[in-house]
């Protein structure tokens, strides 16, 4: 009898060792879109063996079907239930492989073993060594998920400036929390710590407390995952909240070692960048398949601007593509993922020593070279010009990264921006997916609502502002000097009405616009300050500030036009307005909704303005 195969199940609490006689026994049947984990057994070793098996093995397994194969990376996992029993030595060797065909795969593994082949591109070199059930098949049926379960939908990838559905003409947008930063910071990791306190100017300050997220265990429910003994449950309830308020991406660093928080390493230790511990980074894994199942895009970013010349002095040397080949093994196999190059790169007045552009490209590079699935890859930006288009300006066209991690410190000119550097992009020939990522000054951000109830201005500028100027989604970052901050929070229901009103914004556009063929052009619009994106003579999504007789330039199309209202405070369905349709060929009143008696003459509106289809 020969080891065999393990498909991870967590959000059932189904978790089977399958063993089976490859030669005897039928193919097994699985999900398409569910990840399918082959374990190995081969050789008895352990994380600090003086023969390093994360450097000097390969484990490689190529995939085929008909239609389509991949060569995937697999990973060493010690007794194969490292999450569980913590265990740091072994003889398992594992592959994660999310299957996009229906049909019959095959598959054929190979155990390598010469000193640092891991790091080596030839899949031929090194000495094969001996594992259990190399080869073998399974059949691949329909998924049984529905969304926002990203395995009723597929992959996402870049495309024309907007996530899409690996093979279908399916868009998403996104909708997201930013902090904290350190998410991966949690005491219900294993051998997780913060290695110092800071109160540093330009972050938040820390002491030696790491996250606890004790507000969401009521948030937990029976049949979640959790881990040795119900731990991991605070952060897995966190999950199930942020899920129910319609976020649907977090974005959490990997690493940050020397950074601002001092308190997630993938490493055993923080000080040998060649080891990693297997526990911990099942541990993240049960949380990552969680939020995979909720519906919540895992933006992966890997390094921030204090550490990015830690690693091989910037360069993508041994360090940083065992690093890179690790993460992609272990978590790449997740349908939504970007890759973010890292916090705030290249150089600033706070943290002279970064990166250059040649190093950027080569992280890039290097990462769509290696990751077989064609995840999106991201750079976080610096949050004013000209710092920041110093930067972008040499990496404009660039065909290895797909688009931007936006951050921008004056909120107003943020829609300005997103709409530029589209342009920018789209005249390389090479269109960048932008989200607005980090809004506002580094000590003020996105408040907690006790202290801007309605986010006024994060609403006009940051949300709709941005997503009307071509922005591809939105993150909220929860900024330094204010309590529940981007370092220390720990009760996402302190923000509970900005995820109401971002929920209301990306329902709107996966509702009522074809966002993905629009383009911004505010001018068509009369009052100051509002927003415009269109498929010219199609549909038209305005943003109003305040109703001051709105009106929409339609002189240079044909036809007749419904106009219907949405409020951004309340979401709900579209109303009707004082105007229910108007011509093209003229320069329009849009009136104003009905409802508006009431409310606020200062409140905003959207107005949607769709040609009629009789």
């Amino acid at each position: 009898m020969l080891f065999g195969l393990t498909v991870f199940q967590r959000d059932q609490q189904i978790s089977p060792s399958i063993i089976f006689n490859a030669k005897t026994s039928p193919p097994l049947v699985y999900k398409q879109w569910h990840t399918i984990t082959l374990s190995f057994k081969g050789p008895e070793t352990s994380e600090l063996d003086a023969d390093n098996p994360f450097l000097n093995y390969r484990l490689s397994v190529d995939f085929k079907h008909e239609k389509t194969k991949y060569a995937v990376r697999g990973f060493y996992a010690a007794d194969g239930n490292a999450s569980e029993t913590g265990a740091n030595k072994g003889n398992i060797w594992k592959v994660r492989f999310t299957p996009d065909h229906l049909g019959t795969w095959s598959y054929t593994a190979v155990l390598h073993h010469q000193d640092s082949i891991a790091l080596e591109k030839d899949f031929t070199k090194g000495t094969p060594v001996e594992i259990s059930n190399k080869t073998g098949e399974f059949i691949v049926k329909g998924s049984d998920k529905e969304a926002p379960d990203f395995r009723a939908n597929g992959r996402l990838v870049a495309s024309e400036g907007y996530y899409k559905f690996q093979g279908t003409e399916k868009f998403w947008i996104k909708g997201g929390t930013n902090s904290p930063e350190n998410l991966l910071g949690y005491v219900d990791f294993d051998d997780t710590y913060r290695m110092q306190a800071s109160n540093r100017e330009g972050e938040a300050s820390t002491n030696n407390e790491i996250h606890q997220y004790t507000a969401h265990l009521k948030d937990w429910k029976l049949g979640d995952p959790s881990w040795k003994n119900g731990k991991g449950k605070s952060l897995i309830g966190a999950i199930n909240y942020l899920a129910s308020k319609g976020v649907n991406s977090s974005y959490f660093l990997t690493m940050n070692i020397l950074g601002d928080g001092k308190d997630v390493w993938p490493y055993v230790n923080p000080d040998d960048f060649s080891r990693f511990d297997i526990s911990k980074l099942e541990q993240w894994e049960i949380l990552f398949q969680h939020m995979q199942a909720k519906g919540i895009l895992l933006h992966l970013v890997v390094q921030e601007t204090e550490n990015e010349t830690m690693l091989d002095h910037g360069n993508t040397g041994a360090m940083r593509q065992l690093y890179f080949r690790e993460l992609i093994a272990r978590f790449g196999h997740h349908l939504a993922l970007n890759w973010n190059l890292g916090e705030e790169n290249g150089p600033a007045s706070w943290s002279p020593v970064g990166q250059n552009d040649r190093q950027r490209k080569d992280m890039s590079k290097f990462l769509k070279e290696n990751d077989p699935y064609n995840h999106p890859v991201l750079l976080h930006t610096h949050s004013h010009d000209p710092l920041r288009s110093k930067i972008l300006d040499s990496i404009l066209g660039f065909k290895h990264l797909d688009g931007l991690s936006l951050q921008q410190d004056k909120r107003e000119l943020a829609p300005e921006v997103v709409k530029t550097w589209r342009e920018k992009a789209k005249k390389t020939g090479h269109d960048w997916l932008i989200t607005m990522d980090e809004i506002g000054l580094w000590h003020t951000a996105a408040l907690p609502d006790s202290e801007d109830p309605n986010h006024d201005t994060l609403r006009r500028y940051a949300l709709w502002g941005t997503l009307l100027s071509g922005a591809a989604g939105v993150e909220w970052y929860f900024g330094a000097k204010h309590p529940h901050n981007d370092l220390n929070s720990e009760d996402w229901r302190e923000r509970d009405r900005l995820w109401e009103l971002t929920n209301h914004a990306t329902t709107f556009f996966r509702n009522h616009l074809p966002f993905w063929e629009m383009m911004p052009e505010h001018s068509l619009i009369n009052t100051p300050r509002a927003y415009c994106l269109r498929k010219k003579g199609e549909v038209y999504a305005i943003y109003l500030p305040e109703l001051e007789k709105p009106t929409i330039n339609l002189k240079n199309v044909e036809g007749v036009f419904d106009i219907t209202w949405y409020n951004p405070l309340k979401g709900g369905a579209l109303q009707k307005g004082s105007k229910g349709r108007i011509q093209g060929g003229h320069i329009s009143e849009l009136g104003a909704p009905v409802s508006i008696k009431g409310t606020s003459s200062q409140q905003d509106w959207v107005c949607l303005v769709k040609k009629t289809e009789n």
